[in-house]
């Protein structure tokens, strides 16, 4: 990873942005950030971590003092960094969340916490995440270090710079695990453990079946009696105390022995079932034969009966042979019969009827009338016709007659329609003559509404700056209340830390004092002073008034608080200020008492605006309305008139119509009351008249009908066996009863001959008389199958034993022989998983990813003792340790101290400040270079180191620097910061923070 631009805005000491171009000091290697103490040389640092990862270590477990002290309200706050590493070049832009002015009604107001990540392709940034947890995750990817491991081998801060070197072995694995990427490691032993376990669980699983196999099969043989006459014992015995249990092999033997029995079991159980079955089938014959002739006795029998039957019948059927070829005979007459009978019936009903007309005809007809004496047809039909002409002038007549009152109604509708329609015309004339004065002064009133309601949107304008001053005003009362307390505070603040200085320096003056005190306690009588050398002391000082060290050291920390404390109400003051300049701008010069007047007319002016506006579009409406209904009287004048020409015209023909009708209706009417009964009458006779003719025609057809009828029935009377027309009637049969006189002749030849054919094929088996016995048959049959029976299932159940038996002996054999390989395999498995996890014989308890790290870890001292060495001119070396840890931890990680002067090794703990610096140096550019160097690991191009070289003399200073600038063969770049003034000497590039007059911090590079 290579850093390559840094920018800060807002953020710790630096207001306005400040920008770094770490590719200017590629070429160099080695570069310094130097400035006073307090001007904001870590805050670099800090930005880097916090536009990274979000986070600032030196604020851990505190409060996150991110945003500048320095920045107003209205200032942003935010962080650029952009870096390279081997998947590409990066940009992250972060800010933390703070307070800023809110853009509508005054205050403050949260200001979100922000990130973006970009990547540079082609020259062009593209966005790849704008959420804190997608930049979280897509860093992790790209930077593969969290921030704590970046902070141990990359950004060496304050505090942290040897916690590689003092780490233990747990801590220094999990840096190491995420640098060297060997977590899969840790997947192998568990994947070894996993396969150990399932394994461990299938041979388990595999025994448990075998022995469930056999304790099956030991079952089977007990509940069958199969253990004949082994030696040992049965499953169902108990082992007695003194015998110790069979072996498996020894089970299965006598398991197979028991195979063997049932086998032979079955085949016994086979042959007898065999013969019970030849048994059962002829029991089975013999008792079929049986009742084969009993029935056959008892069919004879019934034939017999059955015959006898028949006989007795032959009379009954002789006289129904008889009646049916009568009813044949008759058949042949039924038509001409029938014939007959409906014509002289249709001759007599023609008579009748005749007789009817003519007396309806007469009662139409008066005596002077001329009219037809009814006798003949075709007279009364001539008289009928000339009739019909006649009353054809008097139906049309009639039809006016009955329209008459319909007439009348229509002049009397007409003339009403003619009336209303000029009515109705004068007043819609009168209602229009009225609009135009009120149209002009709707008019009038609308467009004065419309004027007061356009200030509507400048009376708002004015109601929300007159809202805006009142709250100013509110405001400023509350901050000028809010400035005095903070006034009050600061007085008080500044008294505290007065008092405390005081106090400090009165310390610091009364140590100072009391020093020749303090170290004449410290002679002792013979021994050399620490200050002159002589080993007399005549006259030593008195210690009247001890101080500490601790007392000045404690009171230095209370002033220092105390500075905190007056620096932090002065910058509440301020704040306060701030705010009270806003809200006096806000206010305009208003008090609270003028605002509130102020915001009260405007929001009645308002109001009235709003209202008017309200009331203008009523008043539009009404408009509207008003020359909506003037059209609209126009539309029904015009219609009315259109109506009353029509009504005029409609009354016109409706009185013709009504004079013509009834002219037509006095000349048809004649004798007769109306036209319908003149109509009414001449109808009825032509009626009277054309029925009288039609009876007559009827009449003579009939009667030559019935004529020729009787002469065919005579004729096939005198061809038939019969003597008359009634002897012939009486032998008629429906088809019905001839067809059921046919079917009972039929059947009874039919079935007089089957029993005849029955009877004497049994006669001729000469089968005894009396009935045959079967019940002996029966109980020889019922034994023979219950044999056979018996026989079935015994070998069935010896079928099914053995079955079972070979069945559990094969998969018991089976299985056993599978789990002694699975046994084998499983050792082999198990042995391996305890060497991976660093179990069993493995007494340092390191398992394999321990080891590969513990490997990784030599080579890294191994590159950190190459500069120790040449650092601590050759007195220490560091050590990797594979001592065993204590409370069974992991072993393997160690790191110890090998002195030269005294020939042993001790604990990094042990070093003093400048050999821990040097010792850290050493070990954290080792890893670095190990780490570079591995393939497919971290590339590493950018070190900061923050502390330390205080601690070191001259001589070793310069080792140290020689270190460092070797670090250009490799490409890396290194930053230090430090104020030690050799340094700024002998490194030529260097970024200069400096504090300002005003108080915020500058870069300079």
């Amino acid at each position: 990873m290579r850093l390559h631009r840094l920018e800060i805005e807002g953020f710790g000491p630096f207001l306005k942005r400040q920008a770094i171009d770490f590719d200017a000091f590629a070429d160099d290697g080695v570069f310094l950030i130097g400035g006073r103490t307090g001007a904001g040389k870590s805050s670099i640092l800090d930005a880097v971590c916090f536009g990274l990862y979000g986070n600032v270590p030196r604020y851990e477990g505190g409060e996150k003092r991110l945003r500048s002290d320095h920045c107003e309200p209205a200032d942003a706050t935010e962080v650029v960094v952009e870096f390279s590493t081997v998947s590409g070049r990066y940009r992250v832009t972060r800010s933390p969340e703070y307070q800023r002015p809110a853009k509508r009604g005054g205050g403050l107001t949260k200001q979100a916490s922000s990130v973006a990540l970009e990547e540079s392709v082609g020259g062009q940034w593209i966005g790849r995440a704008a959420r804190e947890v997608d930049v979280a995750h897509a860093l992790d990817e790209i930077l593969q270090l969290n921030l704590q491991q970046f902070l141990q081998v990359i950004l060496l801060a304050q505090g942290r710079f040897a916690r590689f070197l003092l780490a233990d072995s747990r801590e220094r694995q999990s840096l190491l695990r995420r640098l060297f990427g060997t977590g899969r490691f840790e997947d192998y032993q568990a994947r070894f453990d996993e396969r150990r376990r399932a394994s461990e669980q299938a041979l388990g699983a595999g025994r448990a079946t075998v022995v469930a196999r056999v304790e099956q099969a030991e079952k089977l043989v007990a509940e069958n009696a199969l253990h004949g006459a082994d030696p040992g014992r049965s499953e169902a015995e108990s082992p007695s105390s003194d015998e110790s249990a069979p072996s498996l092999d020894e089970r299965l033997d006598a398991l197979r022995r028991a195979k063997a029995r049932a086998d032979y079991r079955h085949e016994q159980r086979g042959q007898e079932r065999d013969q019970a079955e030849s048994a059962h089938r002829a029991a089975s014959a013999a008792l079929a034969a049986a009742r084969e002739e009993r029935q056959a006795q008892a069919e004879r029998d019934r034939a017999r009966s059955a015959l006898a039957a028949l006989d007795a019948a032959a009379v009954r059927i002789a006289a129904d042979r008889r009646t049916l070829d009568d009813a044949r005979a008759a058949e042949a007459l039924r038509h001409v019969l029938s014939t007959a009978e409906r014509a002289a019936a249709a001759s007599t009903a023609a008579t009748a009827a005749v007789a009817a007309a003519e007396k309806a005809w007469r009662g139409r007809t008066a005596d002077g009338d001329d009219v037809p004496e009814g006798t003949s047809a075709e007279a009364l039909r001539e008289w009928a016709s000339a009739l019909t002409r006649s009353s054809g002038a008097w139906q049309q007549a009639a039809t006016a007659e009955a329209q008459l009152a319909a007439y009348e109604t229509a002049v009397t509708t007409a003339h009403s329609e003619a009336e209303a329609a000029a009515t109705a015309c004068a007043d819609r004339e009168h209602e229009r003559a009225a609009l135009p004065a009120a149209i002009d002064a709707l008019t009038a009133e609308r467009d004065d509404l419309r004027r007061r309601a356009d200030r509507a949107a400048d009376l708002e304008t004015a109601v929300a700056q007159a809202a805006s001053r009142l709250a100013g005003a509110s405001d400023a009362v509350a901050r000028t209340e809010e400035r005095g307390a903070a006034e009050r505070t600061v007085a008080d603040r500044e008294q505290e830390a007065a008092a405390a200085f005081a106090h400090a320096a009165d310390l610091r003056r009364r140590r100072e004092a009391g020093m020749a005190g303090e170290l004449a306690e410290a002679l002792i009588p013979g021994e050399a002073c620490s200050v002159c050398g002589a080993t007399e002391h005549p006259a030593p000082a008195a210690h009247a008034d001890p101080v500490s060290a601790e007392d000045v050291a404690e009171a230095t920390e209370a002033r220092e608080r105390s500075a905190e404390q007056v620096r932090l109400a002065t910058s509440a003051l301020a704040a306060v200020d701030a705010a009270l300049a806003a809200a006096t701008a806000h206010a305009d010069g208003r008090t609270v008492e003028a605002a509130e007047a102020e915001f009260s007319a405007a929001g009645a002016e308002r109001d009235a605006a709003v209202a008017a506006a309200t009331a203008a579009a009523d008043a539009e409406q009404r408009l509207a309305g008003r020359r909506a209904t003037a059209e609209r009287l126009e539309t029904e004048i015009a219609n009315l008139s259109v109506r009353h020409a029509e009504a005029s015209e409609h009354l016109a023909l409706a009185r013709q119509t009504l004079a013509s009708a009834q002219e037509s209706v006095a000349q048809a009417r004649g004798a007769f009351a109306t036209v319908a009964a003149r109509v009414a009458d001449a109808s009825a006779r032509i009626a009277a008249a054309q029925a009288l003719a039609t009876a007559l025609e009827e009449r003579h057809a009939r009667a030559e009908a019935a004529s020729a009828a009787l002469a065919e029935q005579q004729e096939a009377l005198a061809a038939s066996p019969f003597d008359d027309a009634a002897a012939a009637g009486a032998a008629l049969r429906s088809p019905a009863d001839q067809a059921a006189l046919d079917e009972r002749i039929a059947a009874h030849a039919a079935e007089r001959t089957k029993e005849r054919a029955i009877l004497f094929d049994l006669e001729l088996r000469t089968l005894p008389d009396e009935l045959i016995d079967l019940a002996p048959h029966e109980a020889a049959e019922s034994d023979a199958r219950t044999a056979w029976t018996t026989a079935v299932d015994e070998a069935s159940r010896a079928g099914v034993t053995t079955a079972q038996l070979g069945s559990l002996l094969e998969s018991a054999v089976t299985e056993h022989a599978r789990g002694a390989a699975a046994a084998e395999e499983h050792e082999t498995l198990q042995r391996l998983a305890d060497t991976v996890a660093g179990r069993g014989a493995n007494t340092y308890r390191m398992n394999l990813e321990t080891f590969v790290l513990a490997a990784e870890l030599e080579e890294i001292v191994a590159a950190a003792n190459l500069r120790l060495s040449d650092m601590s001119s050759g007195r220490y070396q560091l050590q990797h340790s594979d001592a065993r840890a204590a409370r069974g931890a992991a072993s393997g990680l160690g790191i110890v101290v090998f002195d030269a002067f005294t020939g042993q090794t001790r604990p990094a703990q042990s070093l003093s400040g400048g050999e821990t610096f040097l010792g850290s140096l050493a070990l954290a550019l080792g890893l670095a270079e190990v780490v570079t160097a591995r393939a497919g690991g971290i590339q590493l191009d950018t070190l900061f180191i923050d502390e330390g070289f205080g601690s070191l003399d001259c001589e070793t200073l310069d080792v140290a620097m020689r270190t460092l600038d070797e670090l250009r063969a490799g490409g890396r770049t290194v930053g230090v910061i430090s104020h030690v003034e050799a340094m700024q000497e002998q490194i030529p590039a260097q970024i200069t923070v400096r504090a300002t007059p005003e108080g915020p911090s500058v870069i300079d590079a």
